[in-house]
């Protein structure tokens, strides 16, 4: 049953809910953004007179998005996963082995799980969620699939991400 509901999305947002629970949301849509870029930043419509603050945990229904950059009275700037300097400690659901996700700037629906141990079993299809190694984001949360092993680094595909999203206090 596992299996199938983690291809779910209505069970990852539950899930994501749970999770979430107890931390202070606030809830932002995107005005500005960019996929194309080598660094990539979005801003959102809340900042700090809604309490956003800098190195706050950016979400979605469907898992993260990135970190709040830099802030004004009433938007943000956040770093996506979609920016080179992103760098989100990740673990695989299910295991012990966890590694961080970077993007190389080459297709925004895929980034990259490095520092994984050689001696894992690895395999595609697996779950990649944050590891709560973070001051930012909980254990547990939503990030993506493994669609290819290659030694000890992982390519991942990316939750889709809608237009609102909350931010974590």
């Amino acid at each position: 049953m596992l299996d199938r509901a983690e291809h779910d999305s209505t069970y990852t947002e539950m899930r994501q809910r749970e999770l979430l629970d107890g931390f202070g949301m606030v809830s932002a849509e995107v005005v500005s953004n960019s996929v194309n870029k080598h660094n990539n930043y979005l801003t959102i419509n809340k900042g700090e007179q809604d309490g956003v603050k800098p190195e706050m945990g950016v979400v979605c229904g469907t898992g993260i998005v990135g970190i709040v950059y830099l802030t004004s009275p009433h938007y943000a700037i956040v770093m996506p996963l979609l920016n080179s300097k992103s760098n989100i400690s990740c673990c695989l659901r299910g295991t012990d082995y966890f590694g961080y996700l970077r993007w190389d700037g080459r297709h925004p629906l895929y980034a990259s799980l490095g520092d994984i141990p050689r001696h894992a079993r690895l395999k595609e299809g697996m779950t990649v969620e944050t590891s709560g190694f973070s001051a930012v984001f909980p254990a547990g949360l939503f990030v993506g699939k493994v669609t290819k092993v290659d030694g000890d680094t992982l390519y991942v595909k990316f939750a889709k991400s809608g237009q609102t999203k909350k931010l974590l206090k």
